[in-house]
């Protein structure tokens, strides 16, 4: 169910400020990023708009990149206004316009053992058509959950605001659990049981009218998605809390929904196998995911500055 599918090969990737082809883009066996998993990603959607190509929300998303990097002492070379035009630039070169993108800066060789800081910092984009991150027809009919037997890290393991790609080997497992069960996706609980994320995506919860998601509490990325989706509920004067949510608040809310870059606004039709409401998109989550979908794709105003159509030599608001 929901199987991630294949890369589809593109022409160019850049790679460290220069453009090289596909079959081009390799990396040693000994990079460090294959023995300790030592590299930054990022996800990022470029719609095809009435009014040309638009990047969501690039400046939030280079400045997350940029972050991580922080957390991880990672120095990339290029600048955020360099990645930001590249962005731009790769689509072009590629031919894309409503695609994925996913910067990653990486350790590669130098450093054999755990301390990395011999190995440098190589920086690369790739872009590619990707569609339903959940497979066809998640995004109208909705998908079936689990709540995952792994608990996502405590706060005092390793930095889940950091985009780093070690963190997915958790997110690996969580997916591969609920996929090879019959489920399309799982939601993992903290380390003291309450709600915490899916494995690529950040949970919603609605219950008497009132939207709820769980904060930021050291379990969770801080989602692009999910910080527009908190901003969008306020536009539509519905009513938001961010703070703890039990396991079983799964179990009897009215609705839920998953949100990310690649899932955009996804339904939950069933948890553990337990129905929610009738089996579709509740009211709420449809309000949502149509103010979502209709300004990524420029059919509302784009009132929060949203949409980068940067031309590629200028600078994303980073």
């Amino acid at each position: 169910m929901g199987e991630t599918p294949a890369f589809p090969k593109t022409e160019w990737i850049w790679r460290d400020g220069e453009f090289v082809r596909w079959e081009d883009a390799t990396l040693h066996v000994m990079s460090h990023v294959v023995h300790y998993g030592s590299s930054i990603i990022e996800g990022i959607r470029s719609y095809d708009t009435p009014d040309g190509p638009a990047i969501f929300r690039l400046g939030a998303h280079i400045r997350r990149f940029y972050e991580s990097c922080l957390i991880y002492r990672m120095k990339p070379t290029p600048t955020p206004q360099e990645m930001a035009a590249a962005c731009h630039e790769l689509m072009e070169r590629n031919g894309l316009k409503d695609c994925y993108l996913r910067p990653v800066a990486y350790r590669g060789v130098g450093a054999a053992g755990l301390y990395p800081m011999a190995s440098p910092v190589h920086t690369v984009i790739v872009t590619w058509a990707w569609g339903s991150y959940l497979g066809a027809g998640a995004l109208e009919q909705g998908v079936d959950v689990k709540v995952s037997s792994w608990n996502r890290p405590a706060p005092d393991t390793h930095p889940t605001l950091a985009k780093a790609g070690g963190n997915y080997l958790n997110s690996q497992l969580m997916r591969m659990e609920a996929q090879e069960n019959g489920y399309a996706e799982a939601i993992g609980l903290s380390v003291g049981g309450l709600v915490s994320e899916g494995s690529g995506q950040n949970v919603f919860v609605v219950r008497n009218g009132e939207l709820m998601t769980p904060s930021i509490d050291g379990t969770i990325l801080a989602g692009i998605t999910r910080d527009c989706i908190l901003t969008m509920a306020k536009d539509l004067e519905i009513p938001v809390r961010e703070g703890p949510i039990p396991r079983e608040m799964l179990y009897i809310a009215d609705e839920v929904f998953l949100v990310g870059t690649a899932t955009e606004v996804t339904p939950v039709r069933s948890v553990d196998k337990i129905q929610l409401g009738d089996g579709t998109a509740g009211p709420i989550t449809r309000r949502i995911q149509k103010r979502f979908n209709e300004i990524v794709r420029g059919h509302a105003p784009d009132v929060h500055g949203w949409l980068d159509r940067a031309p590629r030599a200028a600078a994303a608001r980073v």
